[in-house]
């Protein structure tokens, strides 16, 4: 919707916050209107996103191709929902959720949509897409008194650097450390990482000496080629536990717009029955998430924190008005929107 300067305007308050409370001093009331009608559009598309699960595979075999296909898409709905719930809860908190049914779960799907559909007489497979209504998982969420964050941070650049006999590797062949990393493959979640290439390109531009003693126009160079904010080095060195077994300290340095606090000495130790291999990529989902856990920690919706904020919004008509308030319930941190004044007269 475009918006046009007219006489006829509304003036509404709403509130709540982020953890990080943010402070609008009002000046001038139209741009401070138009400037949150386009944060409305913004955060509703980003929220389409952050409800949608997709590439959820499905694979049943039953009684008949209608059954098959009717426990496939159940099975699909509560799969998807659990990662959604996961992309939204901090991992550490994943415990405290309920276990929820298909049926239970109905309430909560927008819509789905089937892809690569292909069935038998016995048999269906597919590639479902759920949409969530999200003003409902979030009632659920605060029911249950769990926090959550919704905010989807820019792309990160992982650095994966390995140590191991006093040899730090990064572009080299092998590097098992960036290989885990490389192999990840993990649901979307509120921070999406990007793996460089190791091309010639990248090699010329940065080494693992450079990455791990923050050369800053090297980091700068090569965050500017893969259009991040953020670099990430992760370095992970092979050592032993105390039993003589391998194990991996990893260390998290990040560099650019948005540094995490720094992750240093996690410590893991190879499990019984593992290959290192094994530990490794075990260790780079443990590293991703916790990279997660500290951006959702930082974005948490305080539900109990309010503010009210007053500003007016200039409409051409009641249409415009709808729209406004249907945007504006889309956006989490909005909780009520109360009108207070209608007039032909500009304030």
């Amino acid at each position: 919707m475009t918006l046009k300067q007219s006489s006829n305007k509304i003036l509404f308050f709403w509130a709540r916050d982020t953890k990080n409370t943010v402070v609008i001093c009002l000046g001038y009331l139209l741009i401070v209107a138009i400037t949150l009608i386009s944060l409305s559009v913004e955060l509703g598309a980003q929220e389409g996103k952050i409800y949608t699960v997709s590439n959820v595979h499905v694979d049943v075999t039953s009684s008949s191709s209608a059954d098959a296909r009717t426990k496939a898409i159940a099975d699909g709905q509560r799969r998807a929902f659990e990662l959604l719930l996961r992309r939204l809860v901090k991992f550490d908190e994943i415990g405290q959720l309920p276990i929820m049914s298909s049926q239970e779960i109905d309430q909560y799907v927008r819509d789905f949509a089937v892809n690569n559909e292909k069935n038998s007489p016995i048999r269906y497979l597919a590639d479902l897409t759920f949409s969530f209504k999200a003003r409902k998982v979030r009632t659920l969420l605060r029911d249950l008194e769990v926090e959550f964050a919704e905010t989807v941070r820019k792309p990160v650049l992982v650095l994966p650097i390995y140590d191991v006999a006093a040899a730090k590797l990064l572009w080299e062949t092998p590097n098992p450390w960036r290989k885990a990393w490389i192999g990840l493959k993990l649901p979307v979640g509120l921070v999406p990482f990007r793996m460089p290439v190791g091309d010639l390109k990248d090699i010329s531009i940065i080494g693992a000496e450079q990455a791990m003693s923050g050369d800053e126009p090297r980091i700068r160079a090569i965050a500017t080629r893969y259009n991040v904010e953020t670099v990430m080095v992760v370095r992970g060195a092979l050592t032993t536990g105390p039993k003589g077994q391998p194990a991996i300290s990893v260390d998290v340095i990040s560099y650019g717009l948005y540094r995490i606090a720094s992750l240093k000495e996690q410590k893991y130790l190879l499990e019984p029955g593992e290959t290192v291999s094994g530990m490794l990529m075990r260790v780079a989902i443990s590293t991703r998430n916790k990279i997660e856990d500290i951006w959702k920690e930082e974005n948490l919706i305080k539900f109990e924190q309010g503010s009210v904020l007053a500003a007016s919004v200039p409409i051409l008509s009641l249409t415009d008005w709808v729209e406004v308030r249907r945007r504006l319930a889309d956006v989490a941190i909005i909780e009520r929107i109360e009108l207070v004044l209608i007039s032909r007269n500009d304030y």
